[in-house]
C-alpha cells in the first residue's frame, strides 16, 4: 500500500479475471494483454464490461468493479482464435446498448474484425486476404462521434481509415496522394466505387505503436518506433507539432481529461509530459527500469485542493471553460469538479495523476503538479525544450512515483 495526496491505495488482489500462467515477456513472441471497458447504460445499473486478450483468446465480462471478484467459469464470450493472436480490440461507446455492442478487434496478422459479443454474431472482417497490410495490428479505435468509421494502424507504419459499411476490395488497392508533409504522407483509395480503406496514412519510420484521439476528437496523437510523437488535425490532416524521446521508440501515449497534456513512454524507460499548447516537452519522469508499455491518465485525480484531499475541486474558470470544450464532457474529470472552493476562494491545486506500466512489472503513479505546470522562474531555451524530472523513489515496496522539479543533472538537448 501507499499514500497520496487524496488517500491511501491498497493492492486488492482477489478481482482477478485471468490467472497468471508465469511464462515471461518475450518482446517478440508475445502479443501484450489489452484491456478495452464499456458501459451498456444498462438499467440495472450493472452496465460495466470488460473485454481482454490472453496468447489466441478473447474474453468479454461482466465487470463488477475492484471490490468484487469474478466468476472467471462465466464470460459472456469467449473467443479462441486459429492461425491468428488478437492484439488490440476497441468498444464503440458511441452506439454501446444493453442488447447489442460493436467491438473492433485487430490481429497480429493484419486483420480487423466487427463482432457483438452480446449478441454472438461475427458481423465482419476488414483486410481478410491482407490485400491492404500484411503486417501486424499495433491500435485499432472508432472515430469519436461516429458509429461507422474506425482507424487502424499496423507494425508497417501506415494507418487506414476504414468504413463499416464499404466492403474491402479483391486486388490490392491503388493511392494517390493527398497530403505531405514532413515525415508523414496521406493517400486516398483509386476507385470507381468506395471502398476500404478510405485514407491511408504514413507516419516516420518503422512501426506505429500507438495511437489516441484527443478529448475533443480533432486531433489525432501517434507514437512510433522512430521515437516521434506527431500530433495531427484528424479532419484537416495537418501536422500541429512533434515531439523526439529521448532515445529509442516511443510505445505508448495518452491524453490528459482536459486536453492540454500528452504522455508518452517508450524504450528510453522515461514517461515524457507534452504541452499540447506550447508544443514542448515539460517534464521526464525517471521510474521505471524497463520499457514502459502503458501509460493512462487519472480521470479522478485531475485537480485536487490540498487542504481538502477527498473532495474534487476546480475554480469557476475552469467549469466554465468544460463549456466551450470538445465535443461531449459529460464523463470528463473537470466536469465533475466543485464550484465550492472558487466561492470561499481557498487556494486551488492544479495536479494531473496518470500511472505508467512497464516491463519491469512495475506500475507507477505520477502527480504533475502546479510547480512542473507554471515553473516560477524563466527557463532557458534547452531547459525549456528537455526540462527533464526525476521522479522520487516510493517507499519499499510501493507502486507511487510523483514527478518533481528539474535535477541538475538534465540529459543534453534534444536535437
Amino acid at each position: 500500500q501507499f499514500t497520496t495526496r487524496e488517500g491511501l491505495y491498497k493492492l486488492l488482489p482477489h478481482s482477478e479475471y485471468s490467472r497468471p500462467n508465469r511464462v515471461p515477456f518475450n518482446s517478440q513472441g508475445s502479443n501484450p494483454v489489452r484491456v478495452s471497458f464499456v458501459n451498456l447504460n444498462d438499467q440495472s445499473g450493472n452496465g460495466d464490461r470488460l473485454c481482454f486478450n490472453v496468447g489466441r483468446e478473447l474474453y468479454f465480462y461482466i465487470y463488477k468493479g475492484v471490490r468484487k471478484a469474478a466468476d472467471l467459469s462465466k464470460p459472456i464470450d469467449k473467443r479462441i482464435y486459429k492461425g491468428t493472436q488478437p492484439t488490440c480490440h476497441d468498444f464503440n461507446h458511441l452506439t454501446a446498448t444493453a442488447e447489442s455492442v460493436s467491438l473492433l478487434v485487430g490481429f497480429s496478422a493484419g486483420q480487423v474484425q466487427l463482432i457483438d459479443p452480446i449478441k454472438k454474431e461475427t458481423s465482419k472482417l476488414f483486410n481478410e486476404e491482407r490485400l491492404i497490410d500484411k503486417s501486424r495490428v499495433t491500435c485499432v479505435k472508432w472515430v469519436p462521434g461516429s458509429e461507422s468509421l474506425f482507424l487502424v494502424a499496423h507494425a508497417s507504419g501506415s494507418m487506414y481509415l476504414y468504413n463499416v459499411e464499404h466492403t474491402c476490395g479483391t486486388t490490392a488497392p491503388h493511392y494517390q496522394l493527398l497530403k505531405q508533409g514532413e515525415s508523414f504522407a496521406v493517400h486516398t483509395c483509386k476507385s470507381k466505387s468506395t471502398r476500404n480503406p478510405l485514407l491511408k496514412w504514413t507516419v516516420g519510420e518503422g512501426a506505429l505503436n500507438e495511437f489516441a484521439f484527443s478529448p475533443d476528437g480533432k486531433f489525432l496523437a501517434c507514437v512510433s518506433q522512430d521515437g516521434f510523437l506527431r500530433v495531427f488535425n484528424f479532419d484537416s490532416v495537418e501536422l500541429h507539432g512533434t515531439m523526439r524521446s529521448y532515445f529509442g521508440g516511443l510505445l505508448c501515449v495518452c491524453w490528459s481529461p482536459d486536453g492540454k497534456y500528452i504522455v508518452t513512454g517508450g524504450e528510453d524507460d522515461l514517461v515524457t509530459v507534452w504541452a499540447f499548447g506550447d508544443c514542448r516537452v515539460i517534464a521526464r519522469g525517471h521510474g521505471h527500469k524497463s520499457w514502459v508499455s502503458v501509460v493512462a491518465f487519472d480521470p479522478y485525480t485531475t485537480s485536487v485542493e490540498e487542504s481538502d484531499p477527498m473532495e474534487f475541486s476546480g475554480s469557476d474558470e475552469d467549469f466554465q471553460d468544460l463549456l466551450h470544450f470538445g465535443r461531449d464532457r459529460a464523463n470528463s474529470t473537470q466536469s465533475r469538479l466543485s464550484k465550492r472552493n472558487s466561492a470561499e476562494s481557498r487556494p486551488v491545486s492544479v495536479t494531473y495523476r496518470f500511472g505508467s506500466v512497464g516491463q519491469d512489472t512495475q506500475l507507477c503513479l505520477w502527480d504533475l503538479t502546479e510547480d512542473i505546470l507554471f515553473p516560477h522562474q524563466p527557463l532557458s531555451r534547452a531547459r525549456t525544450h528537455t526540462n527533464v524530472m526525476n521522479a522520487t523513489s516510493p517507499p519499499a515496496g510501493s507502486t507511487g512515483n510523483s514527478v518533481t522539479t528539474p535535477g541538475s543533472s538534465a540529459p543534453p538537448p534534444l536535437p
